[in-house]
């Protein structure tokens, strides 16, 4: 098993986390020379804050463990591609290499929609690598969704009567 495999391991289990509080089951580690430094896992509902992202949350730990901002030797594991939210994040960190289990045809931002972890414009990007552990990665995602939707068409019938 490669680094990259067992990094997204530990990400798939802070996606657990979520999942677990009824958060969106999405998780993400930060390496800084083979050691776990921060990791983070969806809390938007628990928190009603926009920026309670999985990435973010990890970032804003590592920084602290770190005591800088700047996060240049790092590695962001993160179980779904970064959003534009996150993207910009990583960039301002300097967090030179992420990896990404599943693809976001929604919000991806670091080669699905656009990539703007490899926009040259800004003055730093990062290597992505992405698949890693994909098929486990968009299950939980899959599964997570299809649960919510059909607790929501019971509810709806449920009322009805």
């Amino acid at each position: 098993m490669s680094f990259d495999e067992q990094y997204m391991k530990l990400a798939i289990e802070e996606a657990k986390k979520a999942e677990q509080e009824g958060e969106v089951p999405i998780g993400a580690v930060i390496v800084h020379n083979h050691e776990v430094i921060a990791t983070g896992y969806n809390q938007r509902e628990q928190s009603q804050l926009a920026s309670s992202h999985a990435e973010f949350i990890a970032i804003e730990r590592a920084n602290q463990k770190i005591g800088s901002w700047r996060l240049e030797d790092c590695t962001l594991y993160v179980t779904l591609e970064p959003c534009p939210m996150c993207a910009g994040a990583i960039v301002q960190s300097r967090i030179p290499r992420v990896v990404y289990g599943a693809k976001d045809p929604k919000a991806g931002c670091a080669g699905t929609l656009m990539n703007l972890l490899g926009d040259e414009r800004f003055n730093h990007q990062s290597e992505v690598v992405h698949g890693i552990m994909e098929e486990t990665c968009s299950m939980m995602l899959t599964n997570f969704f299809k649960s919510l939707r059909e607790r929501k068409k019971s509810k709806k019938s449920i009322d009805k009567s």
